[in-house]
């Protein structure tokens, strides 16, 4: 399988995305399929990505949204799925292998030298959140746009303001003590959540006509209970708190979160509240 080297400047971020986080996402992509592609389409509809495009998706994983992409800007339009991970890429090119106008290559968008002004559109849904200087990889992806052509990106607002990702964690934190914070605005879900930091971002990267539309959205994270659990147990923050606990430590905390999801239960399944941006901009 091919593998980018873990190198440069987002080398730890390969090493994660290949090593654990890739793996996860891989075993759970059906259920975060389930749960994310609505937020991926609403930002698709934002860009007005079109038949005869070429649209380039950042952090496409295992290729849910590049599939998407594709049946809008169909036959006479491409798109390219680049990401970090071999094992989330392995599965999206499996997921592709007939459709004739997507193409994959495992990249670091913050410094892959992408044929200037090739794209009509840059879209990417949580992908642009984990760069190790997001001015240069804006900047980088200013560069690859055609003038006139659109950026749109979906991004997380601050942990406090995700139940999503919140309950679990602090249902955990009664039986595990938190991990280190890690530094403000480092790379991960969260390096986005201030919208004045990220105009200034993209702005120094070239950008003009920012915006930012402000979300509150349900996802659903289970269909019952325990696929609920299952999935807080292996991804987002609980699953950090518990990498160096024993068995019997997770049997607590799986109990706790249990019952703390207990009470977002819907006809529908588990449902809990996000909060997000949508980001938008032009290179003129």
């Amino acid at each position: 399988m091919e593998r980018l080297e873990a190198a440069g400047p987002n080398a730890e971020q390969i090493t994660y995305w290949n090593e654990q986080g890739g793996p996860k996402w891989v075993e759970f992509q059906e259920q975060l399929d389930h749960h994310l592609a609505p937020f991926g389409r609403v930002v698709m509809d934002r860009l007005a990505v079109s038949a005869g495009e070429h649209v380039l998706d950042v952090g496409c994983g295992c290729g849910e949204t590049t599939l998407e992409l594709a049946r809008r800007v169909g036959p006479t339009g491409s798109v390219l799925g680049v990401d970090i991970s071999s094992v989330m890429l392995a599965r999206a090119r499996e997921r592709a292998r007939d459709v004739r106008n997507i193409q994959f290559r495992i990249v670091d968008a913050q410094t892959h030298a992408f044929a200037a002004a090739s794209f009509d559109a840059i879209f990417s849904r949580f992908g642009v959140m984990f760069f190790e200087s997001p001015t240069a990889a804006f900047a980088n992806l200013h560069r690859a746009l055609k003038p006139g052509g659109r950026l749109g990106f979906h991004c997380w607002k601050s942990f406090p303001e995700n139940p999503f990702m919140a309950v679990p964690f602090f249902a955990a934190l009664q039986h595990v003590p938190p991990p280190p914070a890690p530094p403000p605005h480092a790379p991960g879900p969260f390096a986005l959540a201030d919208p004045d930091r990220v105009r200034g971002i993209l702005v120094a990267a070239g950008f003009a006509e920012i915006d930012f539309e402000s979300r509150t959205d349900p996802m659903d994270v289970g269909a019952t209970l325990d696929e609920a659990t299952d999935y807080a147990i292996q991804m987002g923050p609980a699953s950090i708190a518990l990498r160096d606990a024993g068995a019997e430590t997770v049997a607590k905390v799986r109990a706790s979160i249990r019952e703390a999801l207990r009470e977002h239960r819907t006809p529908g399944g588990v449902r809990l509240g996000t909060s997000s941006w949508i980001v938008t901009a032009r290179r003129l």
